[in-house]
């Protein structure tokens, strides 16, 4: 198995994927009908991905990190930079099948939103 991808979302989200058997958020707000692709990092990119999309986080629900088998996906993951020249991130081009989420850890934010930790769940 290659390094997990992972991503960060609400707890609410990943429960209703639980139910239909794919997870199909792209990130914060969007879709992966509206983006095309579902976000993801590797975990050294996670703390800058999860600050910058989270911050201080006060939503109703807790956030969760999806670690996922890339090779039980089944859909293309290209890497990809935002910007010539920027740091490449790996982009899911397909549903998430809830089979290809090996771990389920809580993420924690600390006040100042720079820097968090993911304690297994």
């Amino acid at each position: 198995m290659s390094e997990p991808l992972v991503h960060v979302t609400e707890r609410a989200l990943w429960d209703a994927a639980r139910e239909t058997g794919a997870y199909e958020m792209s990130t914060r707000g969007r879709t992966l009908q509206e983006e095309g692709f579902i976000h993801c990092s590797l975990r050294h990119q996670l703390p800058g991905v999860a600050s910058f999309l989270y911050g201080s986080y006060a939503g109703p629900d807790e956030l969760v990190v999806l670690v996922i088998d890339e090779d039980r996906l089944g859909v293309p993951v290209r890497y990809e930079a935002g910007e010539p020249g920027g740091e490449e991130f790996p982009h899911i081009y397909g549903p998430i099948p809830v089979a290809a989420v090996i771990d389920v850890e809580v993420w924690e934010a600390d006040r100042s939103g720079e820097r968090a930790q993911a304690d297994g769940a």
